[in-house]
């Protein structure tokens, strides 16, 4: 039997995960936030680059880039082989949490479940930053397939679109691995949950105030911004996917 209050925390973390993820996305819409503005600077990124002759700087970037998110997806990786070692061993762990002051122990399901919840986080994050990788991968062969900055063939219409589609692609992996990123936050406040489900629920709200004041009144945003001219308010269609 889970008790009641494990029960109300664990529905509370998936609301603030479920429903920060589609809050930021809502907004992205109609207020500057750190990932529509960072689509700008991708998109001039790319006018830039179809400027220069030679893309060895920015084939070098896309793949610093991929590199992050790969460093990333082995550590999940890592992480959910210890996982799944402590998921044998979870009378030990019990015991050892038993310690801690303040601990609420619960029965041998709720343990299970809460290691169970830790691994699926992890699980999504690891899927968020490989899909990003392979996103990476699209835009490196974009850079490699730009039209070269003398092809007299090609119209400023058709390199516009270019463009703009290759910073779009920039776009959506560093919105997934944004995604993958949140993830670790998240992991965080299940931690929590080990000791106390009433931590679990103030770790869950901190977590989503955090993410919220990092993504729409960082001062990061105000200096990304403060470089640039905005026509529009805003210019991204959505932050999460």
């Amino acid at each position: 039997m889970i008790p009641l209050l494990d029960l109300m925390a664990l529905a509370w973390f998936l609301i603030c995960w479920l429903g920060y993820s589609e809050y930021s996305r809502r907004k992205a819409h109609d207020r500057p936030c750190l990932s529509n503005t960072l689509d700008l600077y991708r998109e001039d990124w790319m006018r830039a680059m179809l400027k220069r002759s030679n893309r060895i700087a920015d084939a070098s970037v896309v793949g610093n880039l991929e590199r992050n998110g790969a460093f990333f997806a082995s550590s999940c990786l890592l992480i959910l082989a210890g996982l799944l070692t402590a998921l044998g061993y979870t009378q030990e762990v019990m015991e050892v949490f038993s310690t801690l002051p303040f601990a609420s122990s619960g029965n041998r399901s709720v343990w299970e479940i809460r290691l169970f919840m830790l691994m699926l986080v992890f699980v999504y994050a690891f899927f968020k930053f490989t899909w990003s990788m392979r996103m990476y991968n699209f835009a490196a062969v974009l850079v490699g397939g730009a039209p070269l900055s003398d092809d007299k063939q090609v119209s400023p219409a058709s390199r516009e679109a270019f463009a703009r589609s290759s910073a779009r692609v920039c776009s959506l992996a560093g919105d997934a691995f944004n995604l993958g990123l949140r993830s670790y936050y998240y992991a965080l406040a299940v931690v929590t949950w080990f000791v106390h489900p009433a931590c679990f629920i103030i770790a869950s709200t901190l977590v989503v105030v955090i993410l919220y004041r990092r993504e729409f009144r960082s001062d990061a945003l105000d200096t990304l911004r403060s470089g640039k001219v905005f026509d529009d308010p805003v210019s991204k269609t959505g932050d999460d996917q």
